[in-house]
């Protein structure tokens, strides 16, 4: 295994084992200048992350959501180091830790570790997507009427101006559902579902789920059919209805 993957999982699973012993512990929670919920799993987990990746990659730099930037050689480190916080604070253990690791301006690797499910899924630029059962392979569906579509949360897809997107989408797909964070992406990862479309996203929440889904033969893009984790907003497809579900967002 490349040393940068193997240094992304240990970095995620230590952050993740640091936010399982806070988990369903009653964790006192703040509010950020963004109004977001955090807690001190949040940041020590973060910390933990950090620490793995430094000492095996000292000149990189860091992008974290807690503690922001950290200037490096050019190689950055991407981390959320608790991917679901409200799920995290209500026990519900659809929460990960995210690390990707951008290169020139890429994204090139990136590891899920999601710890109360003890889940794993990792890839890497060229190297294809996995999990402990093996390779993963996103959907051969081809068309948006015979797709399941997973989205964020509804209130979020209002409030950013994409309902009439979101109504024209469930009016043209085959059977939707609804849950956000890293969660749904990993049924487009696996083609359980043909896509994923969210908005109001960060960097820190897209890194990792942009390389596992393209490694797994998907495509990611923003709303505009751009392929970053970098937009703010995210559909992550099997590659086969994307340009119908963009064409479908977009419509007016």
């Amino acid at each position: 295994m490349d040393r940068r993957l193997e240094v992304a999982i240990a970095a995620a699973r230590a952050a993740g084992e640091v936010a399982l012993r806070y988990f369903r512990t009653g964790v006192q929670v703040e509010r950020k200048h963004d109004h977001s919920p955090v807690t001190i799993a949040d940041r020590e987990a973060e910390q933990r992350a950090v620490a793995v990746l430094r000492e095996a990659f000292p000149q990189h730099g860091i992008l974290g959501e807690e503690f922001g930037e950290q200037a490096g050689d050019g190689a950055r480190w991407i981390i959320d180091p608790i991917d679901g916080t409200k799920s995290f604070i209500r026990g519900i253990p659809f929460f990960a830790t995210l690390v990707a690791l951008e290169e020139a301006g890429e994204i090139t690797t990136g590891v899920i570790y999601a710890p109360a499910i003890d889940d794993l899924l990792y890839a890497q630029k060229g190297q294809g997507a996995y999990d402990k059962h093996g390779r993963l392979q996103v959907s051969s569906i081809a068309t948006l009427k015979h797709s399941m579509l997973v989205f964020g949360g509804a209130s979020a897809l209002r409030s950013h101006g994409a309902w009439r997107a979101y109504e024209r989408l469930v009016d043209r797909s085959d059977r939707q559902r609804a849950y956000g964070d890293f969660f749904g992406y990993t049924f487009v990862a696996r083609g359980q579902a043909e896509a994923m479309v969210d908005v109001d996203l960060k960097p820190w929440d897209l890194a990792a789920l942009q390389i596992i889904i393209e490694e797994a033969g998907g495509r990611f893009t923003d709303f505009s059919g751009r392929a970053t984790a970098f937009g703010g907003s995210a559909v992550a497809s099997n590659g086969r209805v994307h340009d119908e579900i963009l064409k479908v967002i977009n419509a007016g």
